[in-house]
Formats: structure tokens, C-alpha cells, sequence
């Protein structure tokens, strides 16, 4: 089976980007980087890609030029087991990026991340209407999910 891999498109940011990915997450790394030549079309010697692990799972970082930028139609799931993990990647990944709603945030280099606790799709699409209603509503009344409002809001049936 063919393996996939998140391939980024930065203008010249891509060593930065993945220097900054891989302080953040656990067990990642940086691979491998690889250079334009004189073939061009970036000077040689340039950085042309960068390729690196982010907890397991690759990604290739390129430098594409200033052509493609991200939005939100891409984003990664952060799905994350406690308020003190949501709270850490909220922190780092918002940091000279901007905080959206929803638990969405958008980092430094304009990449989309949704930082969400485990058990939320479920939440969401509880049985009981009600709570899954409850829910719903004070996930859209957040910006960072508060696990514990989000739980209580729930129950409040």
C-alpha cells in the first residue's frame, strides 16, 4: 500500500516551520533536507524541501515560493487526552498565530489545527439529543475547549 504523506507549501519558511513543528510535538525530528540546484528555479543551494516526523507520522516541508498559501479547508486534529495536553498545544501552536473558534488555531506560518479533547466526536453525536445540543452550543461559545465546561454543559440536562 502506498504510504501518504502531508506535503506543506511555504514560501521560504519550511526549515523554521519544521524546527518549530518538532519543538512541539513529542518523538519527532527532522529526516532529511534537500537543495534546489543549478537547475533552478530557486538560487542553488536553497532549501527545497524538509522532510520530518511529527510523532510518527512524516511530513514534507517545501519551498515553493510565495504563490500558495494555507487557509482553513486544511487543518491536522490534535486529539488530545486531558485540559493540561489541550492547554499545552493551544499555547504553543497560538503563539504569533491567531486563535480561532471551535478549538481551531492557526499557527505562526498560517497552518490550520483543531486541538480537541478525546471523546468530543462522540460527544457531539451522543444518543441523547439533548446532550449532544448542550454540547454543541458551548463548544461554539469557545475559542480553546474548557473539557470540563464542555462536559458540564452537557450534563445539565
Amino acid at each position: 500500500m502506498p504510504q501518504i504523506t502531508p506535503n506543506l507549501w511555504f514560501d521560504t519558511q519550511s526549515v523554521e516551520a519544521a524546527e518549530f513543528y518538532c519543538s512541539v510535538f513529542p518523538n519527532s525530528g527532522i529526516r532529511n533536507i534537500s537543495y534546489y540546484t543549478e537547475a533552478g528555479p530557486r538560487p542553488a543551494g536553497t532549501v527545497l524541501t524538509v522532510d520530518f516526523v511529527l510523532d510518527g507520522k512524516e511530513f514534507t516541508a517545501i519551498n515553493g515560493g510565495p504563490q500558495f498559501t494555507f487557509d482553513e479547508a486544511i487543518s491536522f486534529l490534535i486529539t488530545c487526552g486531558n485540559q493540561e495536553e489541550i492547554d499545552y498545544y493551544w499555547t504553543k501552536l497560538s503563539e504569533g498565530g491567531e486563535e480561532g473558534p471551535c478549538g481551531w488555531v492557526k499557527d505562526r506560518f498560517g497552518l490550520s489545527w483543531q486541538v480537541v479533547p478525546t471523546g468530543m466526536a462522540e460527544l457531539m453525536s451522543d444518543p441523547d439529543q439533548g446532550r449532544a445540543t448542550r454540547a454543541m452550543q458551548a463548544m461554539l461559545g469557545m475559542k480553546k475547549i474548557d473539557m470540563a465546561a464542555l462536559q458540564a454543559a452537557a450534563d445539565q440536562g
